[in-house]
């Protein structure tokens, strides 16, 4: 591979590596911050992409399209559009914990994938939506500017929610509920605030994909790229830590891509399937991690009280 093709494929690496930080972000406020075991994430991914081809693309008569909206009012339109499905969802699973929101959660966001491979005159069904621009023409260059800018702005506002009273409650809650109980905190006011947040987050970053890869289908939001990898971005990184989040996206990322050379030289008979091998070794990744540094790469860090000095 020449220089040329190099600088092409780390463009394209580091724009996933920055849509999937924003997404383990996104997570990092629901698990990291309020213990919320969401297995969702793909719902509300696909919900954004979506919601962004749809409102961006032109006319076609083969899904609802035509409306033409700039590139930033379509990603605006992923917030919004996203707003009441994730109050809805998490007001139906507000009373469930740990395995029971798991499950729920991983239920609707497969009743969202197939709602958006059935449904052909919204979304022209496995055919999916082509034809999504990057904003003013922009190539993988540009566009990660863009998309590194989205890092930064979503990164701060977690951060400061994370350092605010708001977060010091959803902490509280995670670590042990029933005294946040007796001291007067409407426990399912604040979950449900921090669920829909995040739900939100990861619109935002189904919204940046669609216009990265030009291309949306069902496909693209199945458990293993849409759930599983964010899950295993977070705990790599470090669970309650918007730093480890992001760093957790750029190293399982990147030993992702690695595997997928890695398979590609090894004999079929000794891995058998391509994207099983893939998983294993993703798999034996996180077990190292859990074993060596249960807290991840970037441990949580309480951060300081009003006043305090540290």
């Amino acid at each position: 591979m020449d220089v040329a093709g190099l600088l092409a494929y780390g463009l394209f690496f580091l724009n996933l590596v920055g849509i999937y930080a924003i997404m383990a972000l996104g997570l990092n406020m629901q698990w990291g911050m309020t213990g919320q075991f969401n297995i969702g994430i793909a719902g509300f991914f696909a919900v954004g992409a979506y919601t962004s081809a749809i409102l961006t693309t032109g006319s076609s008569p083969t899904w609802l399209g035509g409306f033409g909206l700039p590139f930033l009012l379509g990603l605006a339109a992923t917030v919004l559009v996203c707003l009441p499905i994730a109050w809805l969802v998490g007001r139906i699973t507000a009373r469930l914990r740990t395995d029971y929101l798991a499950i729920a959660t991983i239920g609707i966001a497969e009743i969202i994938r197939l709602f958006f491979l059935n449904e052909g005159w919204l979304t022209n069904g496995v055919r999916g939506i082509p034809g999504i621009e990057k904003p003013l023409g922009t190539g993988n260059g540009g566009y990660l500017l863009i998309v590194t800018a989205f890092v930064a702005l979503i990164w701060l506002l977690v951060e400061m929610a994370r350092r605010s009273p708001w977060g010091r409650v959803l902490r509280a809650i995670r670590d042990n509920e029933p005294a946040t109980a007796a001291a007067g905190k409407d426990i399912a006011r604040f979950r449900l605030q921090a669920f829909v947040v995040g739900s939100c987050i990861m619109a935002l970053a189904g919204g940046l994909y669609a216009h990265f890869v030009g291309f949306v289908s069902p496909e693209a939001f199945r458990p293993l790229y849409g759930t599983f990898l964010v899950w295993v971005m977070l705990i790599a990184g470090g669970s309650g830590n918007n730093l480890g989040a992001i760093l957790g996206a750029l190293v399982v990322w990147l030993i992702w891509s690695s595997t997928e050379m890695l398979a590609g030289v090894l004999p079929t008979d000794l891995i058998g399937s391509e994207s099983a091998f893939r998983v294993f070794l993703i798999g034996v990744l996180l077990q190292i991690i859990l074993v060596s540094r249960p807290q991840g790469m970037l441990p949580e860090r309480r951060p300081p009280m009003p006043g305090e000095q540290r």
